[in-house]
């Protein structure tokens, strides 16, 4: 009898060990397949974000100093302009054209598609409206024949992008409408300072770089040119972050000392005069 008891313990114990263990596995399936979902579910909302509402860009080039920095991360609103294939991610949308399409404001900073190879993005400001005119004379911005009004600032000086700095002189630029902002000219007598008369088609822009003798832009007709609507991927919003690039990637300690803790947060919304 005491044999039967003991053996009928044994089993009792070895079923309540089997049980704990099976209910720990199944608690270890569930919390896999639970951050399995959470993971699906961030990735599908980032997505969503980055598609129709917001995508980060940094700048790369010094085109557009003062106001953009090389080191500056900032995102743009996808919604702006309604979508277009090239709104969407790796221009997955397949289709022409812009669903709920909304056309930019003179002096928009926008991101698009570069024209001559739409695997590279640009940002620069908008400065030309369908079926208007522009010229540079003498470094001087001409639309519609109107010399664009402009008042100095003074003589300012910035870094280059790969070494090295230039002395230039910064002017409070205001285009048709009131627009005001901030340009950069070295000279007046530049390359691009004297061109001539272009005439934007119709659903096409004009782009320029607020570096005025330092951007490649829709005054390099065979570059850039004139810019569809359809290129055009969102308007610059904010800027979220900002760093000089003087700490190399391992020297974390010195990350800190590089941020443009100034710049942080800045909105890049048009000013009106």
């Amino acid at each position: 009898m005491a044999d039967e008891i003991e053996k009928l313990t044994d089993i009792d114990v070895n079923d309540v060990v089997d049980a704990a263990q099976g209910q720990k596995k199944d608690e270890h399936h569930e919390t896999l397949g639970e951050t399995a979902k959470t993971v699906v579910i961030a990735v599908l909302l980032a997505l969503l974000v980055r598609t129709f509402l917001y995508e980060p860009f940094n700048i790369p080039s010094t085109s557009m100093v003062p106001n953009l920095l090389v080191g500056d991360y900032l995102f743009i609103s996808k919604y702006s302009y309604g979508y277009s294939r090239y709104s969407m991610p790796m221009g997955i949308g397949g289709f022409d054209g812009r669903i709920m399409g909304k056309e930019p404001e003179r002096g928009d900073i926008i991101v698009f598609k570069l024209p001559s190879d739409t695997r590279v993005d640009y940002i620069k400001r908008v400065i030309g409206m369908p079926g208007d005119t522009i010229q540079m004379i003498n470094g001087r911005l001409y639309i519609n024949d109107e010399i664009v009004p402009r008042k100095m600032v003074g003589m300012k000086e910035y870094k280059k992008e790969i070494a090295g700095t230039a002395k230039v002189m910064e002017y409070i630029e205001t285009l048709p409408g009131g627009v005001t902002h901030s340009i950069y000219e070295e000279s007046d007598s530049g390359p691009l300072d004297n061109t001539i008369k272009y005439t934007v088609p119709k659903g096409h822009y004009f782009m320029m770089g607020d570096n005025r003798d330092n951007s490649q832009d829709s005054r390099v007709q065979d570059m850039v040119g004139y810019v569809p609507f359809d290129n055009l991927e969102g308007r610059a919003e904010l800027i979220f972050f900002s760093t000089n690039g003087s700490a190399g990637l391992f020297e974390f300690w010195k990350w800190p000392g590089t941020i443009r803790y100034n710049r942080l947060m800045n909105t890049l919304e048009t000013k009106k005069d």
